[in-house]
């Protein structure tokens, strides 16, 4: 028996779990609650699987914010590409060189998340991981200026990263495990 693939609104769904169960439910981003009850958050589900395809769609990302005020932030979600999780990070290291190339450094800010996702000198079991840690492949787009508006009212902001670590270390690897297997099955 094959699975059916997922229609864009499963995988909006999937990402729309994981972002409340996960990432507002535990504070990974304090941020990320308030733009998601605002409906200010763009979802964008992308079946390409070509780097240069995923890169302009990526850059029409960018137009979008340029020309829609009411979207504070972007989530570009490769449903097909990038299951390699070095392929990811070629793929990052590439877009953050265009973002720079297309002007737009200092306006907008890539944050990476994939289901795969390590810290450069993580063990692959450390829970740690799973703050960038996503249902799929996935490009946050946030506007700098927005970025730092959030930063000036929060306390200790410089804080967050290390406060993440020690939660999810805390919560511990098969709960973090559990936790993203379950933005699949929400209803489970």
């Amino acid at each position: 028996m094959t699975e059916t693939p997922l229609s864009d609104q499963d995988i909006e769904a999937v990402t729309r779990t994981w972002l409340k169960t996960i990432i507002v439910e535990y504070s990974i981003c304090p941020f990320a609650k308030r733009e998601l009850e605002r409906g200010s958050i763009f979802f964008n589900v992308n079946h390409d699987t070509q780097i240069d395809q995923c890169l302009l769609k990526l850059i029409l990302e960018c137009d979008r914010l340029d020309s829609d005020s009411d979207i504070e932030t972007t989530l570009l979600i490769f449903a097909k590409a990038f299951t390699d999780f070095e392929d990811y990070l070629d793929f990052i290291e590439i877009a953050e060189t265009l973002l720079i190339e297309q002007g737009y450094e200092g306006i907008y800010q890539l944050a990476s998340f994939h289901p795969d996702y390590c810290f450069q000198d993580a063990k692959k079991d450390d829970a740690a991981n799973y703050t960038n840690r996503s249902p799929y492949p996935m490009v946050h787009l946030l506007r700098e200026t927005s970025i730092d508006k959030a930063l000036e009212s929060h306390p200790n902001p410089e804080n967050i990263p290390q406060h993440n670590i020690e939660l999810t270390r805390k919560l511990g690897l098969v709960k973090m495990q559990t936790l993203l297997a379950a933005c699949h099955h929400p209803n489970r």
